[in-house]
């Protein structure tokens, strides 16, 4: 995808996608490639089949959600158009990588990736079945025109209930795809930490120990290649302030001197503004986020670097009325099913890179 962007200063700004810098000798133009890097929580993206080793049957025909072939279809045409139109308003075609969370299994990505909206990219599926009691998993997506992987496997994580030492919390893994983006060497982690189900404090040991686990993973990536870039995306079920993210990861709101081995996360000063991409009682949250290794944004190495962040909340994936007005136009209210897209709004970035 090549593009060109234009700055002034410090500062881009995307017009006709050209990348000028004033200078006193007078104008340097820089043509530049730009690739779409998107995450969704889906919202039970589920078949209609019973799964007699999960708890998945209210998404059943026999379930109290009534879980059909109609409402199946409808589900996966809304969700491959959000998909399709992501970071559009930069880029004529849809991402390149795409991070899913809440899918039942392989063959809803297999569906998927067939609709109309979708097909025409040619989307490959990175998956593997998780514990969670659910069935619900973590994927990636990946246009093998610009992406070849390398590696991908899953990685545990290992949890019990605190009241009860011997119980098991059956979660779901984090996902790790090291590959070629463009020829060039990008890991990603694709994450659906542990819920806030008993209470945020409660169940804060939960999400820390998702943190260690992901720390543990990128240092690890580190030890195998000193000079490798590491995106983490997902619905980490915290905002950017919470300790996993600011005591555990460590991840830093600001570019400046940050190295290359430290996180940088540019959701939180979005969610210090006012921020969300998901809304519960009134408050919003974001817990759908993405933070990178400080070679992405340091400007000193050459090769793909963080350019923008975003929420895509377009007008038709909000409720327009009625008590959840505002809201991310979910698939299953308080009432069953509503024909929506998701609870959750997804989330996106721009990689840049000089051609």
């Amino acid at each position: 995808m090549n593009y060109r962007i234009r700055s002034i200063g410090r500062f881009l700004t995307i017009v006709s996608f050209q990348l000028v810098f004033i200078l006193a000798s007078g104008q340097i133009k820089k043509d530049y490639e730009v690739q779409s890097i998107a995450f969704y929580n889906v919202e039970n993206l589920f078949d209609i089949f019973d799964n007699p080793e999960t708890f998945d049957d209210d998404r059943t025909p026999s379930g109290k959600d009534v879980w059909n072939q109609d409402k199946y279809s409808r589900k996966l045409s809304g969700i491959g158009k959000v998909l399709s139109e992501i970071g559009r308003d930069v880029n004529p075609e849809p991402p390149s990588i795409i991070g899913l969370c809440e899918i039942e299994n392989r063959a809803v990505l297999e569906d998927l990736i067939k609709e109309p909206a979708l097909a025409p990219y040619s989307y490959k599926i990175v998956h593997f079945d998780s514990p969670d009691e659910r069935g619900i998993d973590v994927a990636l997506l990946y246009r093998a025109k610009y992406f070849t992987p390398l590696n991908s496997q899953p990685r545990r994580l290992i949890l019990y209930e605190k009241d009860n030492p011997s119980k098991r919390d059956y979660t779901r893994d984090q996902l790790v795809v090291t590959g070629l983006l463009n020829n060039e060497e990008i890991s990603f982690i694709v994450n659906h930490w542990p819920s806030r189900g008993g209470g945020e404090a409660r169940s804060a040991y939960k999400r820390e120990k998702a943190a260690i686990l992901n720390k543990r993973i990128i240092d690890s990536l580190f030890k195998i290649n000193p000079e490798t870039k590491i995106i983490s995306m997902g619905d980490f079920n915290d905002d950017p302030t919470n300790n996993s993210f600011k005591k555990i990861l460590k991840t830093k709101s600001s570019t400046k001197d940050i190295l290359a081995s430290e996180l940088y996360n540019p959701m939180e000063n979005m969610m210090k503004k006012g921020a969300g991409s998901l809304a519960y009682r009134d408050s919003w949250n974001l817990f759908d986020q993405f933070y990178m290794t400080g070679n992405l944004v340091n400007y000193n190495h050459e090769g793909y670097q963080f350019y923008h962040a975003g929420i895509f909340n377009k007008a038709y994936l909000i409720t327009q009325s009625g008590q959840f007005k505002g809201y991310p136009l979910r698939t299953y209210g308080y009432s069953g099913y509503e024909g929506g897209y998701s609870d959750h709004f997804p989330v996106y970035i721009y990689l840049i890179r000089e051609k």
